[in-house]
């Protein structure tokens, strides 16, 4: 069995990337494009939890560094549920919780009423304010009761590339691996709806501004938000050695995160060193049952919830072969662990790669080519090698 050592990252790298002096200039840049004045903030995510969640904390957390009055409409603490009211909030942050029925539905049906019944929740708990943001698939009716309230400014925070792009690049993924069916196509009228209705429109990668551009929408009419990962991503003091090539993943189990490219890619590749560590829950039985058939064949790969931290601080390399993200914050977490990524071109935290020092950029879908990278990084060839 093959000892793997750690590759080493220099302190130089790490700043150029994700250092301190990224980081203030990615602060600087979120503050810079927020409204100015009274700003209500809603998304269904919990606060802080998740990508979504975490995206929603970058925002109020840049406008209370610019010490703005804030209000947020969120996912969290279903114990302060309020009732519903217009206008006169006693705080200045208000968590409030969307909680849905358990009913079964297809995963684009889930998404949708998920959407249409947190945007209605919102709506009527909507405070007096100047500036709305809310995220995309569900802002429309937010976006009516803030109308009819008179707010100055209605800004829709895009956590994913222009929806038709989104629709485009799932199509392409289950043309692939017709095992789960998808979202997007559900939502793509009400995003449209959105995105005419709104004043300005945030995205948080060139990747994402670049899709609204090639929708036709003009550049005045974009912000570029950019998002860190969480500071607790930071390299060990003592980088661990290992007799294994652990390659993770961290995400949300699912055809449109290349998750069956990358257990066909490590399947490829026949090392009794190499493991396959999903770090994830799936959406779907169709998933399900691949990932099972698949570890039945292969106990090379394990899967399991939990915390992705101790994971990434252990990897040898981090693979998110996606096939859409606005951003994608477990790849930038890796990076911030020190950790060399493999992602694909449709990944919005591609810009934050060097090529050939801290990670590689792919070819969407490319089977070949990803199977190639991570044999390349294990054979040490390159990344660290």
């Amino acid at each position: 069995m093959t000892a793997w050592i750690e590759p080493r990252v220099s302190e130089e790298e790490r700043e150029l990337a994700l250092g301190a002096r990224w980081r203030a200039g990615a602060a600087k840049a979120q503050e810079g494009v927020m409204p100015s004045g009274e700003v209500v903030v809603s998304c269904a995510a919990r606060f802080g939890a998740g990508g979504l969640g975490r995206h929603l904390n970058e925002i109020v957390a840049a406008l209370d560094r610019a010490k703005q009055p804030r209000t947020c409409i969120c996912g969290s603490t279903r114990e302060s549920r309020a009732p519903a009211r217009r206008g006169g909030l006693p705080a200045r942050a208000l968590n409030t919780v969307l909680a849905l029925p358990p009913i079964r539905l297809d995963a684009a049906r889930r998404a949708l009423q998920y959407s249409v019944e947190f945007d209605e929740y919102a709506a009527q708990r909507l405070p007096s304010g100047e500036h709305l943001i809310a995220f995309n698939g569900m802002a429309l009716a937010q976006f009516q009761a803030a109308q009819r309230s008179h707010f100055k400014s209605l800004g829709l925070m895009s956590a994913n590339p222009h929806m038709s792009r989104v629709a485009r690049q799932h199509a392409r993924a289950y043309r692939q691996y017709p095992i789960e069916g998808s979202w997007a196509r559900r939502l793509v009228k009400r995003n449209l709806l959105e995105y005419r209705a709104a004043d300005r429109i945030y995205v948080a990668s060139r990747y994402a501004w670049e899709s609204f551009l090639e929708a036709g929408f003009p550049e005045n009419s974009l912000a570029l938000f950019p998002l860190t990962p969480d500071p607790r991503y930071r390299p060990t003091a003592t980088p661990s050695i290992s007799a294994t090539f652990d390659v993770v993943f961290v995400g949300r189990l699912a055809v449109t995160k290349g998750v069956p490219l990358l257990i066909d890619a490590v399947r490829r590749l026949h090392y009794a060193d190499m493991r396959l560590i999903l770090v994830g829950g799936w959406g779907s039985r169709g998933m399900r049952r691949f990932i099972q058939r698949a570890r039945a064949r292969d106990p090379r790969i394990t899967v399991g919830p939990g915390d992705p931290l101790p994971h990434l601080r252990a990897a040898r390399l981090f693979v998110h072969p996606t096939y859409e993200d606005g951003f994608a914050y477990a790849p930038a977490e890796a990076l911030a662990c020190g950790v060399p990524v493999l992602v694909s071109e449709d990944t919005g935290m591609k810009d934050l790669i060097d090529a050939g020092s801290n990670g590689l950029v792919l070819p969407t879908g490319d089977l070949g080519a990803l199977t190639e990278a991570i044999e390349a990084t294990y054979r040490r060839e390159m990344l660290g090698s």
